[in-house]
């Protein structure tokens, strides 16, 4: 019998989240973001589930959408920080990726680049390209990372649309810095920026749709496109709603349709009663109060649970929730079942997830841990096997 640690990925639920996506704003196209191998849960299996839902694909750089198209994703993939060297403006003009260009540099890249559109062998790239290139201008309305200012939009756009190797249908983009929080007016504050920037185009008047323009626009990531609906606009950009975990603090009524994907599972190892007065774990963190039944858990910090998760983070064990108890070791951790009625070698452990009867929230996890959702996703290592049900 092999090591109980896995990750059940269930395709069913992420189809589920992507649809309400596309069902949020059905006149907008969706650019499903699976960067990150997919915040954790697979690229390549979440692309093929995908693909005939969302019409593109984002990732953070060219490795992970060379992955992609080594598998056999045709989809259109962005790049959402653009190229890091000039030699990869070919690459993604071979390859059908889209390019953002978020600051100066990259954009006189582009403008400067010479196309070769000869045949080239079939190992030196993945499909071939002749057609322009298509670029998402980004603008920085207030999250300042990436992007040119709003004053900059307009001349900006206009050296891009009069380069002949760059696609007509220029999108232009931006990124909220707070959408997550729906008491903050900063979005506001960045939606009108953004527009302010757009004024020298003349595409439409502040009180207007942003779906109305003649120039695509992107703005809304997860949190804007299911709490802030004047921002959906030709293209959303859902990322962490596609894989289950809201990204409000709060119970909010899109948010909560979304299904978990991920469930992080293993099994007890072993058991043992200690006495009041003794410990558990490394440096001896927690001592029993009373005489005390410890499961051990087939699971650690090498397997991707958080090794700062404190003593009294939730723990599921036959759909019961069970504190964990002392430090978080490599290759497992301990938890108190001296409540559980019945409890056995073997039983099943939800670290979270799970299913709607028996289930354990990601976010109630990192939020236990001092963390986000985004983090304990992403950073699930290959050594925790992955095991793909409802396709």
């Amino acid at each position: 019998m092999s090591r109980p640690a896995k990750v059940l990925i269930d395709l069913g639920a992420l189809r589920h989240n992507c649809q309400l996506a596309n069902s949020l704003s059905p006149e907008s196209k969706t650019m499903a973001i699976i960067k990150a191998d997919a915040y954790g849960h697979g690229a390549i299996q979440v692309a093929q589930a995908l693909e005939d839902l969302a019409p593109a694909f984002g990732v953070a750089c060219i490795e992970e959408a060379l992955e992609l198209r080594e598998a056999g994703i045709q989809t259109p993939i962005h790049l959402l920080e653009g190229t890091f060297s000039k030699d990869e403006i070919q690459i993604a003009a071979n390859n059908n990726f889209s390019l953002a260009v978020v600051n100066h540099e990259q954009k006189k890249a582009l403008l400067n680049c010479q196309l070769d559109n000869s045949v080239q062998k079939p190992q030196d790239t993945f499909l071939l390209r002749k057609d322009p290139i298509k670029v998402w201008l980004h603008v920085d309305s207030g999250m300042h990372r990436l992007g040119v200012q709003p004053d900059e939009v307009a001349s900006s756009y206009q050296e891009l649309a009069a380069c002949s190797h760059i696609q007509d249908d220029i999108v232009i983009a931006t990124h909220f810095a707070c959408a997550d929080d729906l008491e903050n007016t900063f979005s506001t504050e960045q939606v009108r920026r953004f527009q302010q920037g757009l004024a020298a185009l003349d595409l439409q008047s502040f009180d207007e749709s942003l779906l109305s323009s003649h120039i695509p626009l992107s703005l809304a990531n997860s949190a804007a496109l299911l709490g802030w609906p004047e921002t959906r606009a030709a293209w959303n950009r859902p990322g962490i709603m596609l894989f289950g975990s809201s990204p409000f603090s709060a119970p909010h009524k899109e948010a909560d349709k979304l299904l978990p994907v991920m469930t992080f599972k293993s099994g007890v190892i072993a058991l043992r009663e200690i006495p009041p007065g003794e410990t558990v774990g490394y440096a001896a963190t927690w001592t029993a109060a009373r005489p005390s039944r410890i499961a051990t858990v087939a699971i650690g910090y090498g397997d991707g649970y958080p090794v700062h998760a404190p003593s009294g983070t939730p723990v599921l064990i036959n759909g019961h929730r069970c504190p964990m108890v002392g430090r978080v070791s490599m290759d497992m951790i301990t938890v108190d079942v001296t409540d559980l009625p019945d409890i056995s070698l073997g039983d099943e452990v939800i670290l979270w997830g799970g299913s709607l009867s028996a289930h354990l929230s990601v976010n109630e996890v990192a939020n236990c841990v001092g963390t986000i959702s985004y983090e304990l996703l992403t950073r699930m290592p290959r050594r925790t096997p992955r095991e793909y049900i409802g396709h």
